[in-house]
């Protein structure tokens, strides 16, 4: 063999690899996406008002997990849940926009904003989404806009929209249980997870190809846990109301019969160590509890409080202090701090 054959045959086979290499990185990383890139789908602050409780469930089995192979999810899920805090910002109105330029293909417009705890999956009759919009963006790709606030849709059959166009406002019609507006991406009538450009239940932790704009992918960026509101009350808080508005005294007055702090977190965790304390003016710790969350929780409610005995309650400003960490401590979840002035 020449000199020349030998480097021939070096070169042959070198192109051979980068070829077989090629042929594997195509089968392990999913498809570049070919069609629109999708901008945030509400009209809120993301990490401050508005989170994401739930991602796709990319498990494949029976298991759960989010696009990270976090917990964010449950079996089955195909979409994004974009929730507000509580129905206060709910019936204050936060509008759901357009994700990307297309055509209103359908629409639902009637349904009650309503737990379905209190009605019972039967009564919405396979309406499970609720009210909603479903946008044709052409080549086979839709995107979804579930539980929509009833009346709220802005839109008609066959319009175009344009992205960040309004098409109607976050509810709770429909399969929901809190306020949200469940986002969803298919294309050729498949799901696909808009973070990692998979297939729902396409396996977790894989290289992505996300299918959001830069913009709307940074003010998506993933957030394991936060708070959703925190206050004070002069009894035993009711979950259900304090989601309502209620339970949000900022003044009590010295004969108050208790004084009590409470805090609503989402996206907690087996064995994350939970704090909260009650705190009077002179530093005094009136009332405080720390455990660990026993289980994933996708909502967590705790409240702390202490019944006046005797005479009353010393003046001045009390402080609530509810703080989470995880991973033995390494890493802090929730730390936030309220006042009450009582006078």
């Amino acid at each position: 063999m020449t000199a020349f054959q030998h480097r021939l045959g070096r070169v042959l086979a070198l192109i051979v690899l980068m070829a077989a290499v090629t042929a594997a990185l195509w089968v392990l990383l999913p498809p570049s996406p070919e069609g629109p890139r999708f901008a945030l789908p509400v009209d809120c602050d993301m990490g401050r008002v508005c989170v994401v409780q739930n991602y796709v469930d990319m498990d494949p089995g029976p298991e759960a997990r989010d696009q990270t192979c976090g917990p964010l999810t449950y079996d089955g899920h195909k979409g994004v849940d974009i929730r507000v805090p509580t129905y206060v910002e709910m019936r204050a109105g936060v509008a759901v926009l357009a994700a990307a330029p297309g055509t209103v293909k359908a629409l639902r417009n009637d349904m009650e904003d309503v737990s379905v705890r209190e009605i019972g999956r039967e009564a919405l009759q396979g309406r499970d989404a609720g009210n909603g919009v479903v946008i044709d963006h052409g080549d086979g790709w839709e995107s979804q806009y579930s539980h929509l606030r009833k009346g709220s849709v802005a839109v008609a059959v066959g319009q175009q929209v344009e992205a960040g166009e309004k098409l109607g406002l976050i509810g709770l019609s429909g399969n929901t249980e809190f306020p949200h507006l469940h986002f969803s991406v298919r294309r050729d009538g498949k799901t696909l997870d808009p973070f990692s450009g998979l297939e729902v239940a396409g396996g977790c932790g894989k290289e992505a190809n996300s299918l959001w704009r830069d913009d709307a992918a940074e003010q998506l960026a993933y957030r394991a846990g936060g708070l959703l509101v925190a206050g004070f009350a002069e009894q035993a808080p009711d979950k259900d109301a304090l989601l309502d508005g209620g339970h949000r005294e900022t003044v009590l007055s010295p004969d108050a019969s208790a004084l009590v702090f409470w805090a609503v977190a989402w996206g907690l965790q087996g064995n994350d160590q939970e704090t909260i304390q009650l705190i009077a003016p002179n530093g005094e710790v009136v009332a405080e509890s720390t455990e660990a969350i026993p289980r994933n929780k996708a909502q967590w409610f705790r409240f702390i409080g202490r019944k006046r005995r005797g005479g009353p309650w010393p003046t001045g400003e009390y402080r609530g202090l509810y703080r989470v960490t995880r991973d033995g401590g390494e890493t802090k979840v929730i730390e936030i701090e309220r006042s009450l002035v009582v006078r």
